[in-house]
């Protein structure tokens, strides 16, 4: 059995305060788009030599982690404490890049968890399955639905959120990922919390073009400072003729909405090497 993990992106990102348990409270609206890594899992022959009871095969891009602290594997061994399953081999085709700030990795254990609920009947309902991947990352609820929310908590207190999709329907994106990792840890540290003058779950509800004054990610400020490359793409972005652009959560994607299709041809001659991907949402 095969699903394809997608990515997300952030509309707005502000952290609002500092929690008791050393974590933050946010405000964001989580966006998914049409890229994907893919998931595949068997059940494994009980005769299979592996000291794993989920056996993870990791191919496409690279991932410097230990087969065991993988996410797929973490939500394999969480449901495994209170349902029945037999042993599974896991096939990950890595397709979203790491430390983009696009969720690839929340969203496969997220898929994970889908898959071994549907794979092996264990009927645990999307609400259940949200309370299991919130216990593996802060975004990793959204993805069992993968729908549009506004995202409160530490991202896991999800709202749906209707009008984004009626906004972005027939729009192209721009992702734009350098070689660049911001450290998530580094770029809390640097943040002081604050409540917005206006809510990015009302602010999505208005027209795009009002979004680039209103619509913020708090990360960026300290980030591109950091990274000034980060602050040149956005800008770049922007004089292609993006309506709206932003860095997307604490990783260094850089997206760019555009009303007309911006041309791949273009897209290359501005970005060269660095990844790039054009999208028609």
């Amino acid at each position: 059995m095969i699903k394809f993990p997608c990515a997300k992106i952030n509309l707005g990102l502000n952290i609002v305060s500092e929690r008791a348990d050393g974590y933050h409270d946010l405000q964001t609206v989580f966006y998914p788009i049409p890229v994907y890594d893919a998931l595949e899992i068997k059940t494994m022959d009980e005769k299979f030599p592996s000291q794993l009871d989920c056996d993870l095969k990791i191919t496409g891009n690279a991932i410097a982690c230990n087969e065991e602290d993988n996410l797929v594997v973490k939500a394999y061994n969480l449901l495994a404490q209170d349902f029945q399953m037999p042993r599974v081999h896991a096939h990950l085709y890595k397709n979203i890049p790491s430390q983009a700030g696009l969720g690839g990795g929340s969203s496969d254990c997220a898929y994970m968890i889908r898959l071994l609920d549907e794979r092996f009947r264990l009927n645990i309902g999307n609400s259940e399955m949200e309370r299991y991947a919130a216990q593996l990352g802060a975004d990793c609820a959204f993805f069992i639905t993968a729908e549009t929310a506004y995202a409160t908590g530490k991202g896991e207190i999800l709202e749906p959120v209707g009008r984004p999709q009626d906004n972005l329907n027939g729009y192209y994106l721009v992702l734009v990922k350098p070689d660049v990792n911001v450290s998530t840890r580094d770029a809390y540290r640097a943040i002081t919390p604050h409540i917005p003058a206006k809510c990015c779950k009302e602010i999505v509800k208005q027209p795009i073009e009002t979004w680039k004054a209103e619509l913020s990610n708090d990360f960026e400020k300290s980030a591109f400072l950091q990274y000034p490359e980060l602050k040149a793409i956005k800008e770049k972005l922007y004089e292609m003729g993006a309506i709206y652009a932003q860095m997307s959560g604490s990783g260094s994607t850089i997206f760019g909405i555009f009303k007309e299709n911006p041309g791949e041809k273009n897209i290359k001659r501005e970005f060269g090497a660095v990844y790039h991907q054009l999208l028609q949402l």
